[in-house]
């Protein structure tokens, strides 16, 4: 998992990429390809 100021570029990496909140932080979580997985903050 990526630890990342901002998501917005990793959001476009793939297309299945999702942006989550979750417990006040933000993460991108990808059922297909997990490598894609990141949190911000």
């Amino acid at each position: 998992m990526k630890v990342r100021n901002s998501l917005k570029s990793l959001l476009k990496r793939h297309r299945d990429n999702r942006m989550v909140r979750r417990k006040g932080r933000i993460y991108i979580i990808n059922k297909t390809n997990p490598r894609f997985k990141a949190r911000q903050g």
